[in-house]
């Protein structure tokens, strides 16, 4: 019997980066005379697309099922999504790690296989009507016997604007040069280019301020240090409500995502946006001057992307509860040892005002998103 071992380094990666997969065959057998033999094995990434039929309506030119991709629906020829649900929107070429393979007791091959991940490749996702999901799939078969696929789950990240590197990578002719430094220099890789770009798109700017007003007035003025956030950031923020003419008693900000679908592949014509809300900071302020917030952004979330199928975009979601008549403020005490004491009403005349600001969130660096994912980075099949 053999044992046939995969692994990825680790479980998140770059659209653009070139993955690594290693895969190791091992013999089991211990007797002497117990040499066993494998026909071929083969390896391909696929990303499957799987879809709500009560919110999704797929185009022809979408619907590309996992029998189509494959050559034959035989159980000795490679199929990497046979079994799979959905549609297979991306698929890489097949390639082969060996054929007759043969391996005498307790003996093992390690392989190392690469494939780079087309850029525009859509993001892992797992939305409430659209899912996007990749895995690395190892078929291989014994003589006679019907293929086994081994697969291991990873994520991707997607970062637009990478499609032409040579804009990010410096020009020899400006580059200064120093007798005293080596002239090899290191070339970046996808993922170095993509965080530095990272860096300067999510940098903190100028601050951006909002006035928040209703009909009877200002309620307070709404201070961001930033609109653009990477995965894993905290949005932080400062609410000033000391020259507002409304009073508010209480405010919430939840962290949300807007999936759209495309008007082509709507189920219904009026089909609204399913909202997705995963972090909610509230304050009481009655008679506050400042307040601040901070809502951290999940590692585990996707960044703003689009396809022909989906879009998905971010956006802060804020709720005010605003007093109809003004409340008086406690007394202050004349003296630096007096104090007093203040009772608020039992009943408030209020109203609630939304508001819903867009923000961009981009990913994050892929080892920093794997630290905090589940998903295993190994597998194995005993053939």
């Amino acid at each position: 019997m053999i044992e046939v071992c995969t692994s990825l380094p680790r479980s998140v990666f770059l659209a653009g980066e070139t993955i690594q997969c290693y895969i190791t065959c091992t013999n089991t057998n211990q007797q002497q005379d117990g040499v066993d033999s494998l026909s071929w094995a083969s390896v391909q990434i696929h990303c499957q697309c799987s879809v709500s039929e009560s919110r999704v309506h797929l185009i022809r030119t979408h619907q590309l099922s996992s029998e189509e991709v494959s050559s034959s629906s035989s159980d000795t020829s490679f199929a990497p999504s046979k079994g799979e649900r959905g549609l297979t929107v991306l698929a890489t070429k097949p390639k082969i790690l060996f054929c007759d393979l043969k391996l005498g007791p307790g003996e093992s091959k390690t392989y190392i296989y690469e494939e780079s991940l087309p850029v525009e490749a859509p993001p892992s996702f797992r939305g409430q009507a659209v899912k996007y999901s990749y895995k690395v799939t190892i078929g291989t078969q014994k003589f006679n016997e019907p293929t086994k696929l081994l697969r291991i789950p990873f994520r991707v990240l997607v970062l637009y604007g990478l499609n032409d590197l040579s804009v990010y990578t410096d020009n020899g002719e400006v580059t200064p040069t120093n007798p005293f430094l080596k002239t090899q220099q290191k070339e970046n890789t996808v993922l170095d280019i993509a965080m530095q770009v990272l860096a300067t798109i999510t940098a903190r700017k100028a601050p951006h301020s909002y006035n928040i007003t209703n009909a009877r007035g200002k309620v307070a003025k709404c201070i961001l240090f930033k609109q653009a956030y990477k995965l894993g950031e905290d949005i932080i923020g400062i609410f000033d409500f000391k020259d507002g003419t409304v009073q508010c008693v209480q405010y919430s900000v939840t962290l949300q995502s807007e999936e759209q679908i495309s008007e082509e592949c709507r189920k219904k014509p009026n089909q609204g946006t399913a909202i997705t809300s995963y972090v909610r900071h509230q304050e009481t302020c009655l008679h506050t001057e400042k307040s601040y917030i901070s809502i951290p952004i999940p590692l585990t979330a996707t960044p703003g992307f689009i396809t022909d199928i989906v879009c998905q975009r971010w956006r802060l979601h804020f709720e005010f509860i605003t007093t109809c008549e003004p409340i008086k403020e406690p007394e202050k005490p004349t003296k630096p040892d007096q104090s007093t004491t203040w009772r608020g009403p039992a009943t408030l005349n209020v109203e609630t005002m939304v508001w819903d600001l867009p923000v961009k969130i981009f990913p994050s660096n892929p080892l920093h998103a794997s630290s905090v994912t589940l998903i295993k980075t190994a597998n194995s099949i005993r053939i």
